[in-house]
């Protein structure tokens, strides 16, 4: 039996502050609450700002659906007789204001003599020994525990080239996210560049300054291109987050899943939808851990070596994959797998194509803020869904994988990033789920858990000791956020 019920719920992501003044009569508030929620809108807050004896000047807090919705809200809040409307801002929007980071000083500089030592004459004492000897520069600067957050703003989140002011706001939050749950000092360095030579070039002239670069939100092609050359010319690890945090996450999700329906790894029959920077480097960890075979899918179809259009990535993914030699588009390829793994667009995938996947099969649809197809829609076939939405079970985010594994990158002076570090990161997230026992409803856990940041930066930096890219293992200790979020 196929759902059809798509509900797109409000969230705090598109949240408005009403302020309003309301005539003081019995029921006046019931009767605006209740047109908000008739509205759609979920009131979170109300506050009295004022109150003169005829009027209440009350402020309230909504959440809603988008900004169509948004003014949907507004509309009713207006309508409505003994109250005027006063003012309305956009939380989200406030929240943004003067960005949201901050650089502040680990002493204070009061007299001369904080000032000779943090800076003349003291500080080229300091310098001089960093030119004799240049690995202090770990020690005696900020580098060892500095990540740029590089950008071209040519693929930010699911909007496409907005360009790299516009990008501003993403880099500064994932900064705030380095900061919180692994304390990197992260910093948003959004660059216009034309090209991979651009690109480069501004990675390679920032480098001494930093123990890592965080590549994000750079269009494929040329992110393979960039992330390829820098990690082989420079001495730091060089991630590309939107290629294998995405792949590392759904990875720790894949071992949560199978363990819920029963299956092996190497017995799994997967397809991918969406051939672009995620989706290759999905495929390509997933293959390195052992996992069955896959087929991937493009807006022209399966991907498959007869093809002539392919790009140099999509041609490697073709000659290995796709053993059965299909043809067609996903529908074709749905039919008998176990697994869908969706980093494309919204509404790409019908409930009927879904049917004709294994028995418990395993649906990852991870198009955000709107998945390829909602878990509402899902057939009875499936066993296990999970998307990138915060608002469903089972959120397949990043923020589970960056943070902990640049920790663990910085604290062994990694000199780059290999497939063992990111399937040792995997399997650290997938191993706290095994504590608690996984289920259909949590096959990862919580951003928020503070059990994650520590196991993926212990993982990794012992993977890399391993591999011979980093120091041996030294655990440091961190401030985290919170005590360890538990399963209820």
């Amino acid at each position: 039996m196929v759902k059809h019920m798509v509900i797109i719920h409000p969230s705090a992501g598109n949240a408005l502050t009403l302020r309003v003044s309301l005539e003081r009569v019995p029921g006046m508030l019931g009767k605006l609450t209740s047109a908000l929620g008739a509205a759609g809108a979920l009131v979170d807050t109300i506050d009295i700002i004022e109150n003169t004896g005829d009027v209440i000047v009350r402020q309230i807090q909504v959440e809603t659906r988008g900004q169509a919705h948004g003014l949907q809200v507004v509309e009713a809040a207006k309508s409505l007789d003994g109250v005027e409307l006063l003012s309305v801002s956009d939380r989200v929007f406030d929240r943004h204001r003067g960005g949201k980071i901050e650089i502040t000083p680990k002493f204070p500089v009061l007299t001369r003599d904080d000032l000779s030592m943090a800076y003349t004459p003291g500080v080229g004492r300091v310098c001089t020994e960093i030119a004799e000897h240049p690995e202090l520069v770990w020690d005696y600067t900020i580098k060892s525990n500095s990540v740029a957050v590089l950008t071209d703003g040519t693929a930010i989140l699911g909007l496409g080239n907005l360009g790299p002011e516009a990008a501003m706001p993403v880099m500064e939050g994932k900064a705030m996210l380095f900061k919180q749950l692994a304390n990197v000092d992260a910093y948003p360095v959004c660059v216009r560049t034309s090209g991979v030579e651009e690109l480069v070039a501004v990675g390679k002239a920032i480098a001494p300054g930093f123990g890592g670069i965080n590549l994000e939100d750079v269009a494929a092609p040329v992110c393979f291109e960039v992330e390829r050359r820098l990690q082989e010319e420079l001495d730091i690890p060089v991630f590309h987050d939107d290629q294998h945090g995405t792949a590392i996450v759904s990875l720790a999700a894949l071992y949560g899943a199978a363990q819920v329906v029963g299956k092996r790894l190497e017995d799994l029959n997967v397809v991918f939808l969406g051939m672009g920077a995620a989706g290759v480097a999905c495929i390509r960890l997933w293959q390195h851990a052992g996992v069955g075979s896959f087929i991937g899918v493009d807006r022209k179809g399966i991907v498959h070596v007869d093809r002539t259009d392919l790009n140099e990535q999509k041609r490697s993914i073709a000659e290995n994959s796709n053993p059965q030699g299909r043809r067609g588009g996903l529908a074709e390829a749905l039919v008998g797998a176990d697994v869908f793994v969706g980093v494309s667009g919204p509404g790409l995938v019908k409930p009927e194509w879904v049917a004709t996947m294994a028995r418990d099969a395993i649906v990852f649809a991870m198009a955000n803020p709107i998945p390829e197809i909602m878990p509402e829609e899902m057939p009875d076939n499936v066993a296990v869904v999970a998307t990138g939405r915060s608002d469903y079970a089972n959120q397949i985010n990043n923020v589970l994988v960056f943070p902990g594994l640049f920790r663990g990158l910085l604290d062994s002076r990694a000199r780059s990033v290999d497939m063992s570090m990111k399937v040792a990161a995997a399997r650290a997230i997938a191993d706290i789920v095994a504590q608690d026992g996984p289920s259909p409803d949590f096959i990862v856990p919580s951003i928020f858990d503070a059990r994650v940041v520590p196991a993926v930066a212990r993982a990794v930096q012992r993977a890399a000791a391993d591999a011979g890219l980093g120091s041996p293992v030294t655990v440091k200790k961190t401030a985290l956020i919170g005590s360890p979020a538990r399963r209820t």
